[in-house]
Protein backbone atom coordinates (compact mmCIF):
# COMPACT_ATOMS: atom_id res chain seq x y z
CA UNK A 1 0.00 0.00 0.00
CA UNK A 2 1.62 3.08 -1.09
CA UNK A 3 1.60 5.51 1.76
CA UNK A 4 -0.03 8.54 0.51
CA UNK A 5 -2.80 6.20 -1.14
CA UNK A 6 -6.26 7.11 0.96
CA UNK A 7 -9.52 5.58 0.16
CA UNK A 8 -12.13 6.60 -2.24
CA UNK A 9 -15.85 5.95 -3.63
CA UNK A 10 -16.48 6.51 -7.04
CA UNK A 11 -19.50 4.88 -7.01
CA UNK A 12 -20.71 7.43 -4.41
CA UNK A 13 -21.99 4.46 -2.01
CA UNK A 14 -21.00 6.44 1.09
CA UNK A 15 -18.74 3.42 2.45
CA UNK A 16 -15.27 4.89 1.26
CA UNK A 17 -12.74 2.27 3.14
CA UNK A 18 -11.16 -0.22 0.45
CA UNK A 19 -11.16 -3.14 3.46
CA UNK A 20 -14.13 -3.98 5.34
CA UNK A 21 -13.99 -5.76 8.37
CA UNK A 22 -17.92 -6.47 9.43
CA UNK A 23 -17.76 -7.73 13.27
CA UNK A 24 -20.65 -8.13 15.15
CA UNK A 25 -21.79 -10.77 18.39
CA UNK A 26 -23.06 -14.35 17.16
CA UNK A 27 -26.65 -14.61 16.49
CA UNK A 28 -26.88 -10.42 14.87
CA UNK A 29 -26.14 -11.77 11.38
CA UNK A 30 -22.75 -10.37 10.42
CA UNK A 31 -22.24 -13.01 7.70
CA UNK A 32 -25.51 -11.80 6.05
CA UNK A 33 -24.81 -8.20 6.43
CA UNK A 34 -21.27 -8.95 4.80
CA UNK A 35 -22.63 -10.75 2.32
CA UNK A 36 -25.41 -7.75 1.67
CA UNK A 37 -22.29 -5.04 1.70
CA UNK A 38 -20.32 -7.11 -0.54
CA UNK A 39 -23.09 -7.16 -3.13
CA UNK A 40 -24.35 -3.08 -2.87
CA UNK A 41 -20.25 -2.17 -2.87
CA UNK A 42 -20.15 -4.49 -6.35
CA UNK A 43 -23.27 -2.55 -8.20
CA UNK A 44 -22.04 -0.61 -10.98
CA UNK A 45 -19.27 -2.86 -12.78
CA UNK A 46 -17.44 -2.97 -9.57
CA UNK A 47 -15.53 -6.21 -8.24
CA UNK A 48 -15.26 -6.73 -4.57
CA UNK A 49 -14.13 -10.04 -2.81
CA UNK A 50 -15.90 -11.36 0.26
CA UNK A 51 -13.04 -13.54 2.92
CA UNK A 52 -14.50 -15.69 5.65
CA UNK A 53 -11.62 -17.04 7.75
CA UNK A 54 -13.54 -18.69 10.77
CA UNK A 55 -13.66 -22.38 8.85
CA UNK A 56 -17.33 -22.03 9.49
CA UNK A 57 -18.00 -22.33 5.54
CA UNK A 58 -21.06 -19.19 6.47
CA UNK A 59 -20.87 -17.70 2.76
CA UNK A 60 -21.44 -20.89 0.91
CA UNK A 61 -24.21 -22.31 3.32
CA UNK A 62 -25.57 -18.35 2.78
CA UNK A 63 -25.55 -18.79 -0.63
CA UNK A 64 -26.35 -22.64 -0.90
CA UNK A 65 -23.35 -23.63 -2.65
CA UNK A 66 -20.67 -26.43 -2.24
CA UNK A 67 -17.80 -25.29 0.22
CA UNK A 68 -15.77 -22.88 -0.77
CA UNK A 69 -12.06 -23.90 -1.65
CA UNK A 70 -8.80 -22.09 -0.62
CA UNK A 71 -8.69 -20.26 -4.31
CA UNK A 72 -11.08 -16.96 -5.22
CA UNK A 73 -14.39 -17.92 -6.72
CA UNK A 74 -17.37 -15.73 -8.54
CA UNK A 75 -19.99 -16.36 -6.14
CA UNK A 76 -22.75 -13.58 -7.55
CA UNK A 77 -23.20 -11.13 -10.10
CA UNK A 78 -24.14 -7.43 -8.93
CA UNK A 79 -26.18 -4.82 -10.75
CA UNK A 80 -24.73 -3.11 -13.90
CA UNK A 81 -22.00 -5.57 -14.79
CA UNK A 82 -20.54 -5.93 -10.91
CA UNK A 83 -18.89 -9.11 -9.54
CA UNK A 84 -18.78 -10.82 -6.07
CA UNK A 85 -16.32 -13.12 -5.52
CA UNK A 86 -15.72 -15.13 -2.20
CA UNK A 87 -12.88 -16.84 -0.60
CA UNK A 88 -12.56 -19.03 2.60
CA UNK A 89 -9.28 -18.49 3.68
CA UNK A 90 -7.87 -21.63 5.56
CA UNK A 91 -4.64 -21.16 7.67
CA UNK A 92 -2.44 -24.09 6.52
CA UNK A 93 -2.95 -22.91 2.50
CA UNK A 94 -2.16 -19.44 3.51
CA UNK A 95 1.04 -20.88 5.57
CA UNK A 96 2.07 -22.99 2.55
CA UNK A 97 1.40 -20.11 0.22
CA UNK A 98 3.49 -18.20 2.86
CA UNK A 99 6.50 -20.31 2.54
CA UNK A 100 6.47 -20.53 -1.16
CA UNK A 101 6.12 -17.09 -1.19
CA UNK A 102 8.86 -15.87 1.19
CA UNK A 103 11.42 -19.26 1.19
CA UNK A 104 10.54 -21.23 -1.75
CA UNK A 105 9.80 -24.00 0.16
CA UNK A 106 6.29 -25.01 -1.91
CA UNK A 107 7.35 -29.02 -2.46
CA UNK A 108 8.93 -28.77 1.20
CA UNK A 109 5.97 -27.26 2.91
CA UNK A 110 3.58 -29.94 1.48
CA UNK A 111 5.97 -32.72 3.33
CA UNK A 112 5.80 -30.90 6.33
CA UNK A 113 1.98 -31.04 6.04
CA UNK A 114 1.72 -34.34 5.41
CA UNK A 115 3.75 -34.90 8.55
CA UNK A 116 1.41 -32.74 10.78
CA UNK A 117 3.95 -30.23 11.12
CA UNK A 118 2.03 -27.08 9.71
CA UNK A 119 -1.04 -28.04 11.76
CA UNK A 120 1.40 -28.62 14.87
CA UNK A 121 2.70 -24.95 14.16
CA UNK A 122 -0.81 -23.19 14.35
CA UNK A 123 -1.52 -25.32 17.46
CA UNK A 124 1.29 -24.38 19.40
CA UNK A 125 1.26 -20.82 18.26
CA UNK A 126 -2.63 -19.88 18.17
CA UNK A 127 -1.23 -16.09 17.21
CA UNK A 128 0.55 -17.59 13.68
CA UNK A 129 -2.97 -18.30 12.28
CA UNK A 130 -4.35 -15.01 12.90
CA UNK A 131 -1.57 -13.38 10.94
CA UNK A 132 -1.53 -15.93 8.38
CA UNK A 133 -4.97 -15.07 8.04
CA UNK A 134 -5.26 -11.29 8.12
CA UNK A 135 -2.14 -11.70 6.15
CA UNK A 136 -3.89 -13.44 3.01
CA UNK A 137 -7.12 -10.47 3.46
CA UNK A 138 -4.18 -7.66 3.39
CA UNK A 139 -2.72 -9.42 -0.24
CA UNK A 140 -5.60 -9.59 -1.64
CA UNK A 141 -6.68 -6.02 -0.71
CA UNK A 142 -3.55 -4.79 -1.74
CA UNK A 143 -3.06 -6.64 -5.00
CA UNK A 144 -2.91 -4.70 -8.30
CA UNK A 145 -3.99 -6.06 -11.76
CA UNK A 146 -2.01 -4.32 -14.39
CA UNK A 147 -2.71 -0.28 -13.70
CA UNK A 148 -5.31 -0.97 -10.62
CA UNK A 149 -6.58 -2.73 -7.58
CA UNK A 150 -7.69 -6.52 -8.30
CA UNK A 151 -10.52 -5.87 -6.00
CA UNK A 152 -12.59 -2.08 -5.76
CA UNK A 153 -13.37 -3.50 -2.09
CA UNK A 154 -12.96 -6.60 0.17
CA UNK A 155 -15.37 -7.57 2.63
CA UNK A 156 -14.07 -9.40 5.18
CA UNK A 157 -16.23 -11.61 7.84
CA UNK A 158 -14.88 -11.39 10.72
CA UNK A 159 -14.57 -13.27 13.71
CA UNK A 160 -17.13 -12.26 16.51
CA UNK A 161 -17.31 -8.98 18.68
CA UNK A 162 -15.98 -11.28 21.74
CA UNK A 163 -12.52 -11.53 19.81
CA UNK A 164 -12.39 -9.11 17.09
CA UNK A 165 -9.99 -6.65 19.18
CA UNK A 166 -7.03 -9.84 19.79
CA UNK A 167 -7.38 -11.15 16.46
CA UNK A 168 -6.96 -7.73 14.58
CA UNK A 169 -4.19 -6.78 16.97
CA UNK A 170 -2.43 -10.71 16.76
CA UNK A 171 -0.42 -8.46 14.23
CA UNK A 172 1.11 -5.84 15.89
CA UNK A 173 2.18 -8.34 18.58
CA UNK A 174 3.86 -10.33 16.16
CA UNK A 175 5.44 -7.47 14.32
CA UNK A 176 7.24 -6.75 18.44
CA UNK A 177 7.83 -10.34 19.12
CA UNK A 178 9.67 -11.00 15.73
CA UNK A 179 12.63 -8.50 15.28
CA UNK A 180 13.72 -9.50 11.69
CA UNK A 181 12.61 -11.67 8.72
CA UNK A 182 9.97 -11.63 6.22
CA UNK A 183 7.25 -12.57 9.73
CA UNK A 184 8.34 -9.18 11.07
CA UNK A 185 7.80 -7.71 8.02
CA UNK A 186 4.62 -9.04 6.72
CA UNK A 187 3.28 -8.36 10.53
CA UNK A 188 4.04 -4.76 10.29
CA UNK A 189 2.12 -4.17 7.02
CA UNK A 190 -0.61 -5.68 8.04
CA UNK A 191 -0.99 -3.86 11.18
CA UNK A 192 -0.17 -0.92 9.19
CA UNK A 193 -3.05 -1.33 6.75
CA UNK A 194 -5.54 -2.20 9.55
CA UNK A 195 -4.68 1.12 11.16
CA UNK A 196 -5.29 3.07 8.22
CA UNK A 197 -7.82 5.10 6.31
CA UNK A 198 -8.07 1.97 4.02
CA UNK A 199 -9.83 0.03 6.56
CA UNK A 200 -12.96 0.58 8.52
CA UNK A 201 -14.52 -2.09 10.98
CA UNK A 202 -18.10 -2.28 11.28
CA UNK A 203 -20.39 -3.82 14.02
CA UNK A 204 -23.30 -5.52 13.51
CA UNK A 205 -26.07 -5.51 16.06
CA UNK A 206 -29.61 -6.23 17.39
CA UNK A 207 -31.71 -3.83 19.51
CA UNK A 208 -31.34 -6.57 22.31
CA UNK A 209 -30.02 -6.26 25.39
CA UNK A 210 -26.54 -8.41 25.17
CA UNK A 211 -25.71 -7.99 21.60
CA UNK A 212 -26.21 -3.86 21.91
CA UNK A 213 -23.61 -3.83 25.20
CA UNK A 214 -21.20 -6.14 23.54
CA UNK A 215 -21.34 -3.56 20.38
CA UNK A 216 -20.23 -0.81 22.75
CA UNK A 217 -17.89 -2.67 24.51
CA UNK A 218 -15.90 -3.89 21.53
CA UNK A 219 -16.29 -0.55 19.98
CA UNK A 220 -14.33 0.74 22.98
CA UNK A 221 -11.71 -2.02 23.14
CA UNK A 222 -10.80 -1.52 19.11
CA UNK A 223 -11.02 2.24 19.55
CA UNK A 224 -8.23 1.57 22.80
CA UNK A 225 -6.27 -0.20 20.05
CA UNK A 226 -6.22 2.60 17.48
CA UNK A 227 -8.70 0.37 14.49
CA UNK A 228 -10.99 3.14 12.45
CA UNK A 229 -14.48 2.42 13.33
CA UNK A 230 -16.98 2.40 10.11
CA UNK A 231 -20.67 2.40 11.18
CA UNK A 232 -22.88 0.38 13.47
CA UNK A 233 -25.53 -2.02 11.36
CA UNK A 234 -28.64 -2.78 13.45
CA UNK A 235 -29.92 -5.67 11.48
CA UNK A 236 -33.71 -6.92 11.74
CA UNK A 237 -35.42 -3.64 12.64
CA UNK A 238 -38.80 -3.53 13.15
CA UNK A 239 -40.75 -1.04 11.61
CA UNK A 240 -41.16 2.09 14.49
CA UNK A 241 -44.94 1.36 16.44
CA UNK A 242 -46.85 4.57 16.73
CA UNK A 243 -46.12 6.55 20.13
CA UNK A 244 -49.28 7.14 22.26
CA UNK A 245 -50.79 5.70 25.45
CA UNK A 246 -51.04 2.01 26.27
CA UNK A 247 -54.47 0.91 25.10
CA UNK A 248 -57.25 -0.01 27.64
CA UNK A 249 -58.57 -3.82 27.71
CA UNK A 250 -62.05 -1.67 27.66
CA UNK A 251 -60.88 0.26 24.55
CA UNK A 252 -59.93 -2.95 22.53
CA UNK A 253 -63.39 -5.32 24.01
CA UNK A 254 -65.11 -1.25 21.98
CA UNK A 255 -63.01 -2.19 19.14
CA UNK A 256 -63.68 -5.63 18.39
CA UNK A 257 -67.43 -4.87 18.57
CA UNK A 258 -67.15 -2.61 16.43
CA UNK A 259 -65.61 -4.58 13.82
CA UNK A 260 -68.09 -7.17 14.55
CA UNK A 261 -65.40 -9.76 15.96
CA UNK A 262 -65.48 -12.11 19.01
CA UNK A 263 -65.04 -9.99 22.09
CA UNK A 264 -65.05 -12.45 25.02
CA UNK A 265 -62.63 -11.71 27.99
CA UNK A 266 -60.00 -14.21 26.64
CA UNK A 267 -59.80 -12.95 23.70
CA UNK A 268 -59.58 -9.20 25.29
CA UNK A 269 -56.65 -10.21 27.41
CA UNK A 270 -54.84 -12.00 25.42
CA UNK A 271 -54.63 -8.88 23.06
CA UNK A 272 -54.37 -6.78 26.14
CA UNK A 273 -50.94 -8.69 26.97
CA UNK A 274 -49.68 -8.79 23.53
CA UNK A 275 -50.80 -4.97 23.48
CA UNK A 276 -48.83 -4.45 26.75
CA UNK A 277 -45.69 -7.03 25.86
CA UNK A 278 -44.59 -4.74 22.15
CA UNK A 279 -45.14 -1.37 24.42
CA UNK A 280 -42.51 -2.44 26.72
CA UNK A 281 -40.23 -3.91 23.75
CA UNK A 282 -40.80 -0.45 22.07
CA UNK A 283 -39.71 1.36 25.43
CA UNK A 284 -36.84 -1.26 25.31
CA UNK A 285 -35.72 -0.68 22.09
CA UNK A 286 -36.00 3.11 22.13
CA UNK A 287 -33.46 3.06 25.14
CA UNK A 288 -31.08 0.49 22.98
CA UNK A 289 -31.56 2.20 20.27
CA UNK A 290 -29.96 5.89 22.33
CA UNK A 291 -27.17 3.88 23.82
CA UNK A 292 -26.14 3.35 20.09
CA UNK A 293 -26.70 6.72 19.05
CA UNK A 294 -24.64 8.25 21.73
CA UNK A 295 -21.43 6.24 20.18
CA UNK A 296 -21.53 8.98 17.61
CA UNK A 297 -20.96 7.33 15.16
CA UNK A 298 -22.75 6.42 11.33
CA UNK A 299 -25.93 4.03 12.04
CA UNK A 300 -27.89 2.16 9.45
CA UNK A 301 -31.30 0.58 10.76
CA UNK A 302 -31.40 -2.60 8.05
CA UNK A 303 -35.34 -4.16 8.57
CA UNK A 304 -35.96 -7.19 9.33
CA UNK A 305 -36.33 -9.73 6.63
CA UNK A 306 -39.94 -11.66 7.39
CA UNK A 307 -39.00 -14.78 5.02
CA UNK A 308 -35.52 -15.03 6.16
CA UNK A 309 -32.29 -14.30 4.21
CA UNK A 310 -32.24 -15.48 0.66
CA UNK A 311 -30.85 -13.84 -2.63
CA UNK A 312 -33.64 -11.61 -2.80
CA UNK A 313 -33.24 -11.00 1.01
CA UNK A 314 -29.69 -10.08 0.58
CA UNK A 315 -30.52 -7.61 -2.29
CA UNK A 316 -32.70 -6.03 -0.16
CA UNK A 317 -30.11 -5.71 2.58
CA UNK A 318 -27.14 -4.26 0.35
CA UNK A 319 -29.81 -1.24 -1.27
CA UNK A 320 -30.98 -0.68 2.37
CA UNK A 321 -27.09 -0.29 3.03
CA UNK A 322 -26.05 2.50 0.33
CA UNK A 323 -29.32 4.20 0.72
CA UNK A 324 -29.05 5.09 3.99
CA UNK A 325 -26.17 6.78 3.17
Amino acid sequence: MRAAERPSDPAGTGWSARLHVVTGKGGTGKTSVAAALALALAAGGRRTLLVEVEGRQGIAQLFGIEPLPYEERHLADAPDGGEVRALAVDAEEALLEYLDMFYKLGAAGRALRKLGAIDFATTIAPGLRDVLLTGKVKEATTRTSGQRRAYDAVVLDAPPTGRIGRFLNVTAETARLAKVGPIKTQSEGVSALLRSPMTAVHVVTLLEEMPVQETVDAIADLTSLGFGIGKVIVNGARPALPAGPAVTAAELQRGLVAAGLPADRDIVAGLHDEARDQLIRRELEDSLRADLVELGLPMIELPLLPDGVDRAGLSTLARALVSAD
